[in-house]
């Protein structure tokens, strides 16, 4: 059971930075205008956002606060970690529809660390 744990957390935590990474594309004009984030700022937007976002992982909705901080967050410090690895264990289509939900479009063929969208 324990490795199971690990498996839906490591799947869960890469689920969620899929739905910032494409959710955040469309705001990327807005966000090439402000100025640099530091790594340290970066790693607490992210971490707010698996916070905020963590019971989608458990089948619910997006709620209220988890679509703002989609909305909000930075891509550039979201493509970064998307590594192959954790790009294998991302269901795109249903990332996807939950950042629609959340009233973002998503751009079709981005490019974003390991991922394309379709």
């Amino acid at each position: 059971m324990g490795s199971c744990s690990k498996g839906i957390t490591s799947v869960g935590f890469t689920f969620i930075v899929v739905l910032l990474v494409v959710a955040i594309v469309g705001n990327w004009e807005v966000k090439m205008a402000g100025a640099e984030l530091s790594a340290g700022q970066c790693k607490e937007e992210r971490r707010i956002g698996l916070n905020e976002c963590k019971p989608v992982l458990y089948g619910k909705l997006p709620s209220p606060s988890c679509c703002e901080r989609v909305r909000v967050s930075h891509l550039e410090c979201v493509c970064p970690v998307i590594t192959p690895k954790l790009a294998a264990l991302i269901d795109l289509n249903r990332a996807i529809r939950l950042i629609e939900g959340c009233g973002r479009r998503v751009p079709r063929h981005f490019k974003c660390g390991s991922l394309t969208t379709p």
